[in-house]
């Protein structure tokens, strides 16, 4: 059993057994300074990720984290989160997009912000396609 703990917005923190809330869709992007990302000074990664229980009950997630070697800066992660009761499609879309701007707004380095938007847009094209008749 692997146990992940996942940061909420405006409330406690939840764990779950990662068995039992699979991965529904995702996004991620990375940077660093430099050619090798061994040798960074500075490494940034930004990640949206969605995961279903069976009943139905939905968690949309979002992390940014910024890792400096430089003398006179810190490190920085800022999370963000939200579990809703049921899955339902539109739902699932608004609350990843909202969570992706909060996390645009609590930012470190603003310059990144923008890239929240695309983010989002690609969490939400790679959740499961709707059957239509």
């Amino acid at each position: 059993m692997s146990t992940r703990t996942i940061t909420l917005s405006g409330r406690p923190p939840v764990r779950i057994d990662e068995d039992n809330w699979p991965t529904l869709a995702s996004a991620s992007d990375s940077n660093h300074d430099g050619q090798v990302e061994c040798q960074a000074n500075t490494k940034w990664s930004w990640w949206v990720r969605v995961r279903q229980h069976a009943d139905g009950r939905t968690i949309v997630y979002a992390g940014y984290d910024y890792e400096t070697a430089w003398m006179g800066k810190r490190d920085y992660r800022a999370r963000a989160g939200e579990l809703l009761p049921i899955y339902d499609t539109d739902v699932v879309c608004r609350t990843i997009c909202e969570v992706c701007e909060l996390i645009a707004t609590t930012e470190a380095d603003q310059d990144h912000s923008a890239r929240w938007a695309t983010l989002a847009a690609e969490c939400i094209a790679d959740m499961p396609a709707e059957e239509l008749s």
